[in-house]
């Protein structure tokens, strides 16, 4: 259920239904989002949303949902509650950390390919850069089969402008953690023109001491994130639908932390 404080910041940023739009009344938007999360949490096709819970037929579900992903509302919503966030003075800009968790698709679509870790199955990868505490601020999805590093500049300049404190909008961790997936020396020079320290294991080397006590916040992210069980196999052809299941999710995990902090 969308709680009344979350609806509070969600339904500004919905666009509004034609006044003279055709066909009956439509479901309320709050119902349609409860409808919407019901199928990111339970990962059930939509034609099979229970129509007793009064959310409508999957189809109009599906249709609220691309109309709502042309619309920006849920990277806007993880844009307001980063910024909440931060003004509550939750976010570490002193350190990001970055990863990619592979995921099957089982309808293949645009972003999928051979994943080398799941016997060449069709499957994508989320990219993902969490803040200091495990806070997700972009993920990317890509095919299965690109490789990390490809990705590491998209992450950073990914991140949203965050306006939570007094000054300019805030989007650039002061390091960048990783593993040696992303070691690369074109990167670490691109990372330092960004003023952004690469704290990156080397390959061929051994592993920086102490970084995996600093980078296991994205993996619990990706633990977070993939609880979300519509998002551990990805069913969507079209990525802008699938990364919009990634934004409401990423909005989720703030909002949980938001209240965490205000508690």
């Amino acid at each position: 259920m969308v709680d009344d404080d979350l609806w509070a910041l969600i339904e500004p940023l919905l666009p509004p239904w034609p006044e003279k739009a055709p066909g009956p009344r439509p479901v309320p938007d709050r119902m349609r989002l409860q409808g919407i999360l019901y199928v990111l949490h339970n990962d059930v096709a939509w034609q099979l949303l229970p129509l007793e819970l009064g959310f409508g037929s999957g189809q109009t579900c599906w249709q609220r949902l691309g109309r709502w992903q042309k619309a920006g509302v849920f990277d806007r919503l993880h844009r307001v509650l980063l910024a909440e966030i931060d003004a509550a003075g939750e976010l570490d800009w002193s350190r990001a950390c970055v990863d990619g968790s592979h995921v099957r698709a089982k309808k293949r679509g645009a972003d999928t390919g051979p994943s080398p870790v799941d016997r060449l199955k069709t499957g994508s990868k989320h990219h993902l850069i969490c803040d200091g505490r495990g806070t997700p601020l972009t993920v990317i999805t890509a095919a299965a089969n690109v490789n990390d590093v490809t990705q590491t500049l998209a992450l950073i300049d990914g991140i949203p402008p965050v306006a939570g404190r007094p000054g300019r909008p805030r989007r650039r961790p002061q390091s960048l953690l990783g593993d040696k997936g992303y070691d690369s020396h074109p990167n670490r020079r691109e990372l330092r023109k960004r003023r952004i320290l690469p704290v990156i294991s080397r390959r061929g080397a051994q592993n920086i001491e102490g970084l995996g006590k600093l980078r296991y916040v994205v993996e619990q992210t990706f633990a977070l994130l993939h609880q979300f069980k519509r998002l551990a196999v990805r069913w969507e052809r079209r990525t802008e639908l699938h990364d919009t299941f990634v934004s409401l999710a990423c909005s989720l995990i703030c909002w949980r932390r938001l209240k965490k902090a205000r508690s």
